[in-house]
């Protein structure tokens, strides 16, 4: 019997478009004489959709057509099984659309990617592909992210973390706090985003309050950190988890600007604009000399583990020119197209890098049902809840 695999896309996010990319490129690579893939959209407000039109990326230019020739599900538990109930249920008749064995989340970006959509499905006992819900949101806080690493003695940048309401209440204090941590030039960027979303560098006080301005309309929070100019930057994904891990090739990506944009990531190299990370433009493999490769990918598996990753994660490095130190910059849980592009270039297919993530997801499931998550005693027996303290007593 063929795995039946939910591919969750889309959601409530910035990188809502990238998702629906990086989404259907994983849907058309499983294997289908070993799963039957169902493909999940979630749309901007949080509600999911399924059907046949809805693995088309053609579609997707009039997403108002598109859900009229969808089907609105909602999720329901039903004696083990993790069914796809259609919305308005019918008066007469089966309302199950599908039922998943396994949830494969290709989500990016805030409320999704950050542990929202992992601790959903958590809740419906379902196996899920990919980090669980405290790696996601530890590793989607780059601050959080940071404080983790350098505790276990993995190089990253000193920062500055500051949200809006401090900022509009006292903006000499912020000026004060950041310049007194950190020389220019600084980049400013969002706490919670990938995809390089909301990113500036500033090399001033001017720079910096545009910067901040600019950052704090993509979230309420965010970090402030040295800007290495004379910078090279390395890509390295992992697959596994906390028992076994490995790196892929390494990549330099190519910027047109002083960061990576948006565009570099998602646009330039590709005539539609929907082939997602795949044609970015990039060095693949990176031009490191061996040692460095290695120093970089030993770091990246590293990385990886100490932030009890699962599945496929893709790390950022930073290599400052002037000095050739390494540092981790972020690790994205859910990368886009999920780097499956670093693993072809070690001759592993998208489709058995797929397989190695549901893999995954069961492993896991089966150690979680080892676990207590309940005692046999019944303390509600003998409660009294009559009296305001009833339960202390």
């Amino acid at each position: 019997m063929k795995i039946r695999v939910g591919v969750f896309f889309g959601g409530k996010s910035v990188e809502h478009e990238v998702s629906v990319i990086s989404g259907l490129q994983a849907f058309n690579s499983f294997n289908r004489e070993k799963y039957e893939p169902v493909p999940i959209y979630i749309t901007k407000e949080n509600e999911f959709y399924t059907g046949e039109a809805i693995s088309d990326i053609a579609n997707y230019k009039n997403i108002p057509e598109l859900l009229k020739k969808s089907t609105r599900v909602f999720l329901m538990n039903e004696q083990g099984k993790v069914q796809l109930i259609q919305y308005p249920v019918k008066k007469f008749g089966s309302s199950v659309v599908a039922e998943i064995d396994v949830a494969f989340p290709v989500v990016h970006g805030a409320n999704v990617e950050d542990g929202s959509l992992q601790g959903f499905l958590r809740h419906y006992n379902i196996p899920l592909a990919g980090c669980d819900v405290m790696a996601s949101a530890v590793t989607m806080d780059k601050y959080v992210m940071k404080t983790v690493l350098k505790d276990n003695d993995i190089p990253v940048l000193d920062c500055v973390t500051l949200n809006v309401k401090e900022y509009q209440r006292d903006e000499a204090a912020a000026f004060a706090r950041i310049e007194g941590r950190i020389t220019y030039p600084v980049i400013v960027k969002p706490v919670n985003l990938g995809s390089s979303v909301g990113i500036k560098i500033a090399k001033d006080r001017d720079g910096l309050i545009e910067a901040l301005e600019y950052a704090f309309t993509f979230g309420p929070k965010v970090l402030v950190e040295r800007a290495i100019m004379n910078l090279r930057e390395i890509n390295c994904a992992v697959l596994g988890d906390y028992e076994e891990a490995a790196a892929s090739e390494c990549e330099e990506p190519v910027s047109s600007d002083e960061i990576l944009s948006y565009e570099d990531k998602y646009v330039a190299g590709s005539k539609t604009g929907s082939e997602g990370m795949r044609t970015a433009k990039r060095e693949l493999p990176a031009n490191l000399t061996p040692q460095k490769r290695e120093e970089i990918r030993e770091m990246a598996v590293k990385t990886f583990q100490v932030l009890n990753c699962s599945g496929v994660s893709r790390i950022d490095f930073m290599i400052d020119k002037d000095t050739d130190q390494v540092y981790v910059n972020e690790i994205n849980p859910i990368p886009g197209s999920l780097a499956f592009y670093l693993w072809e270039a070690l001759g592993k297919p998208y489709a058995e890098l797929l397989d190695d993530m549901v893999k995954l997801a069961l492993k896991r499931e089966r150690e979680e049902k080892n676990m207590l998550t309940s005692f046999d005693s019944n303390i509600l027996q003998n409660a009294n809840l009559s009296g305001a303290k009833g339960v202390k007593k």
